[in-house]
């Protein structure tokens, strides 16, 4: 469709990706948020709860009828195919989410659509899909600061996070453009997502 734009941001765990997306967001971009959709798709009773329970067991379900992501994390750090395995049922439900949430955004009159998506670089299929990929990018120390300080977790828990996603390099490599939110201000990190947000005519 002309003059619309298909921007992929992803960035790992901690870098500030989803303050970025918001940014956008607050500029009139339609945000497609991956990682939200997922979440939708194992919260209780989520379209993907049937089928992680037949092909990982009912005990992988906890009382409210989500997801256990405790169990389901300790069960992926100790079998490197479960990981495989979940996102081969989560995946085709959230691209499908996907496709019907940027048309309707479309339909809307949206111009520029943001896909926020954490695993893009991993990804077989979104690039193909995208004009543009935009990488939030900070070293591994900054992640472990901010996500050990924001959700409580343990820093070897953070970086074993860190670790299963693609290497800082991957994303690197994908990416057309780059914010380095290290030692931004939030204020500093506005005024370049700005920068991008009027490049896309926003």
């Amino acid at each position: 469709m002309p003059g619309l734009t298909r921007l992929g941001l992803t960035g790992g765990i901690g870098s500030g990706k989803s303050t970025v997306a918001q940014m956008l967001a607050d500029r009139g971009a339609a945000i497609v948020d991956a990682d939200a959709i997922a979440r939708s798709m194992t919260a209780p009773n989520g379209q993907a709860i049937a089928a992680i329970a037949k092909e990982f067991g009912p005990r992988f379900i906890a009382a409210d009828g989500a997801l256990d992501r405790h169990l389901m994390r300790t069960l992926a750090f100790d079998d490197p195919t479960a990981r495989r395995r979940l996102e081969a049922i989560i995946h085709p439900l959230v691209g499908q989410e996907a496709t019907r949430q940027a048309d309707d955004a479309v339909a809307a009159g949206a111009r520029v659509l943001v896909f926020d998506i954490p695993l893009l670089a991993e990804s077989t299929h979104w690039r193909e899909r995208l004009d543009r990929v935009m990488v939030i990018d900070c070293p591994e120390e900054t992640q472990v600061a901010r996500v050990t300080a924001r959700d409580g977790l343990p820093q070897a828990t953070v970086q074993a996070i860190i670790a299963a996603q693609a290497p800082r390099l991957k994303r690197l490599a994908a990416a057309d453009g780059v914010i380095c939110n290290d030692t931004l201000t939030l204020d500093a990190l506005r005024a370049i997502v700005g920068q991008v947000a009027r490049d896309f005519g926003l």
